[in-house]
């Protein structure tokens, strides 16, 4: 019976197709990043001086310089 199960269980992992699961992680690794990031910059907004502002305008120019240098 352990031999069977086993063999059962091989069988099975021969089947899973594995095909796009890069980009599936690559695709959370980038929700992630926006969502510390959006975290700091809530954070930051809530303080009374300056700071934020600039923290926020830098992260944003930073982003979409990355934006614009992507090409389709």
């Amino acid at each position: 019976m352990y031999r069977a199960t086993g063999y059962l269980h091989a069988r099975l992992l021969q089947l899973r197709d594995e095909t796009g699961q890069g980009t599936v992680e690559y695709v959370a690794l980038i929700l992630l990043v926006a969502l510390v990031m959006a975290g700091v910059l809530a954070a930051m907004n809530g303080f009374k001086t300056d700071q934020g502002k600039d923290l926020g305008d830098a992260i944003i120019g930073k982003i979409r310089a990355a934006v614009d240098k992507v090409e389709f």
